[in-house]
């Protein structure tokens, strides 16, 4: 595993068939260790331990369709009324985030129409603010607290 730039964060890990498998806080099951499974993880942590996202508002690995075709968005955050308000797309650490990474939340948005698109390979986070009005993004200095979403 690869530090990371996030907080600690209190993570389950067992060894099951000599695989990795790391305890995932929102499916609440055990899923199989990769390096961008490490980094979804710290995240999730990151905003439900230190952002205040409600667990029961994040959901991981969201089907969205587009041009016919399944896609999975890696994390995404509903506000209190139910609506898709935050995109997390996670990279493995050595993925360098670039503009086609943006582009493919940016896609992803095509259909969930969030106000934030949040970009990281745990090394890097990039945070996103969508201006619906003028169909430009705003770059955010840090990860909005979920009261602000």
């Amino acid at each position: 595993m690869q530090d990371l730039n996030f907080p600690a964060a209190d993570i389950k890990y067992k060894t099951e068939n000599k695989k990795t498998l790391v305890f995932d806080i929102i499916r609440r099951k055990y899923v199989v260790m990769t390096p961008e499974e490490q980094v979804r993880q710290y995240l999730l942590h990151y905003l439900v331990n230190h952002l205040k996202y409600p667990p029961g508002l994040l959901a991981v690995e969201t089907l969205v369709k587009i041009n016919g075709l399944n896609q999975r968005a890696d994390v995404v955050a509903y506000n209190r009324k139910g609506e898709p308000a935050l995109i997390a797309e996670c990279k493995a650490p050595e993925v360098k985030i670039d503009n086609s990474v943006f582009e493919q939340a940016a896609r992803y948005n095509l259909k969930l129409g969030v106000k934030h698109l949040l970009i990281t390979n745990g090394i890097k986070h990039y945070c996103a603010q969508l201006n619906k009005k003028k169909g430009t993004y705003k770059l955010l200095r840090a990860i909005p607290l979920f009261d602000e979403l």
